[in-house]
């Protein structure tokens, strides 16, 4: 059943969206493109060759369930893509650092969101979809365009690829709740868990990220795990988050972001993995064909992309020409039935 959808949907899933190639969008406000990847398990042959290779030298010590560090080599990254409109919306450091929720200030609504994700088609090939979107919004690039990431290497790579083999112009910003997750790292080589001084330590540190000074933070972390006589191994979460924090400081200047208006998190992209994959294809004891997860990831981001009534009235008419009109040679009696 799901093989007949995947043959069906698929190439009229592609058909729909290239009948809106010449909608431009008449906006000044920001172009967003964000992108993400997860994991679903599959079966064996539907797994890419370097896994599928690796999962055949694994061998189980039991054969009723697999033992703790035998559930690698399960799973096919699946790529998932949106590109969103959202009006520039200014702030300072202190603002996002800050604990009081009731001095926060709502954001903006995002608006005109497409999510699409694909386990069967390359990186690549999803981002360079996610340009070509773009592009379509705003051919004459306009606009503002954001990137936002979660600083993975190969997704990177990719970005930077396309970007410039498409001659575009865009800001790339690596995602601040992820650098916040290694700097809670860092904090625990220094700190005892639940305390204040390390919830203080990490909003300290946080602050002078926003304020564009990634570069002092790591440069103070490592010293001040040099004077403490830390040894390599207790060190390790502070030399990781330094490294990071040098590696990526290009896309860190969240001083500049915050102050053009530029969003700085990736929650769009992290709710959208969320609800496709993780809510559908990620339920307890599921392993998946290729075609089904592929179909089901194809139906569930048109339908979080709010398109799904245009798209069920184009697939109606694509099935009744497919069906119908195109097998008898006067079709113009069937029209008119």
């Amino acid at each position: 059943m799901i093989f007949l959808l995947y043959s069906v949907f698929c190439p009229v899933h592609r058909a729909f969206y290239q009948t809106r190639a010449d909608q431009k969008e008449s906006t000044s406000n920001l172009l967003v493109i964000t992108t993400d990847a997860k994991g679903i398990v599959m079966h064996k042959e539907d797994l890419r060759e370097t896994t599928k290779q690796a999962a055949a030298k694994q061998q189980h010590k039991l054969k009723s369930r697999l033992s703790p560090g035998e559930k690698a080599n399960r799973k096919r990254m699946a790529r998932v893509a949106s590109v969103y409109t959202t009006p520039c919306f200014e702030r300072t450091p202190e603002q996002i650092i800050r604990s009081n929720k009731a001095h926060n200030v709502k954001r903006p609504s995002i608006t005109n969101k497409r999510i699409w994700a694909s386990v069967e088609r390359s990186s690549e090939q999803v981002i360079q979809e996610a340009m070509e979107e773009a592009i379509r919004r705003d051919p004459d690039q306009q606009r503002d365009w954001v990137v936002l990431v979660d600083g993975e290497t190969s997704q990177l790579a990719s970005i930077e690829a396309e970007l410039k083999a498409q001659s575009l112009g865009a800001t790339v910003i690596v995602d601040f709740i992820h650098v916040l997750e290694y700097l809670w790292k860092a904090a625990r080589c220094f700190y005892s868990l639940d305390t204040d001084e390390i919830e203080q330590w990490v909003k300290g540190r946080g602050l002078k990220i926003l304020q564009g000074k990634c570069v002092d933070v790591a440069a103070g972390m490592r010293r001040r795990a040099t004077v403490e006589g830390l040894s390599q191994d207790r060190r390790k979460a502070v030399d990781t988050c330094a490294n990071y924090l040098q590696k990526y400081r290009d896309y860190l200047k969240y001083d500049r972001y915050l102050e053009k208006g530029y969003p700085i998190a990736t929650g769009v992209i992290e709710g959208a993995c969320r609800h496709l994959i993780n809510d559908r294809l990620g339920i307890t004891g599921a392993r998946w064909r290729l075609s089904s997860a592929e179909a089901i990831l194809k139906i569930r981001s048109i339908r979080s992309s709010g398109d799904f009534e245009a798209y069920w009235e184009f697939h109606k008419k694509n099935e009744r020409v497919r069906n119908h009109t195109s097998l008898y040679a006067k079709s113009q009696l069937l029209e008119a039935a």
